[in-house]
């Protein structure tokens, strides 16, 4: 399936150039997220962020948006082929998080980027693919679900100080 470009913007494997850019573009995306209920800290967590993010570059798991006019980064994803302690029925490659500038959203720069992302993983033999999004995003979850994914697992969480436990109709 071919993949179309939005007009202005190329989308292309990052590069260790990119790194900065990518690093201030994570630390955007982990600021907006707070609003959604993320517990990352932006500006705490940079300097792992950058580790991680040279990690995915130099193997070649990320790609970047770059406007044709500045060639400067306004957006990224990140991805890999999910590899862990137990055996499973299918190769789960992940979408571990795509990010576009605010002020480039609405012109398709997810999309593609996301688009990027699904044919690397699937190039890399993939059967499944999944993506996480914050409970409260709805326009993040809508887009995901616009294209096809569902939900698979839900994860529930309370405050640790919390004494609110429902009992059973067959407890004491």
């Amino acid at each position: 399936m071919a993949r179309r470009e939005p007009d202005g913007v190329r989308i292309e494997g990052a590069t260790m150039d990119d790194l900065d850019a990518l690093v201030d573009l994570w630390v955007a995306l982990v600021a907006d997220q707070r609003a959604h209920g993320t517990h990352l800290l932006a500006e705490a967590n940079r300097a792992t962020a950058r580790d991680v993010l040279s990690q995915y570059i130099a193997t070649d798991r990320a790609v970047v948006a770059r406007t044709l006019r500045t060639d400067a980064p306004v957006g990224f994803a990140m991805y890999h082929v999910e590899t862990g302690l137990y055996d499973e029925d299918v190769d789960r490659g992940v979408v571990d998080n795509v990010y576009v500038e605010s002020d480039q959203r609405e012109r398709g720069i997810g999309s593609a980027l996301l688009d990027a992302a699904e044919g690397a993983l699937r190039d890399a033999g993939a059967d499944v693919l999944s993506i996480s999004v914050m409970a409260d995003n709805d326009r993040a979850r809508a887009l995901y679900e616009e294209r096809g994914y569902r939900p698979q697992r839900h994860v529930l969480e309370k405050p640790g100080e919390s004494d609110t436990h429902t009992r059973k109709a067959d407890e004491p």
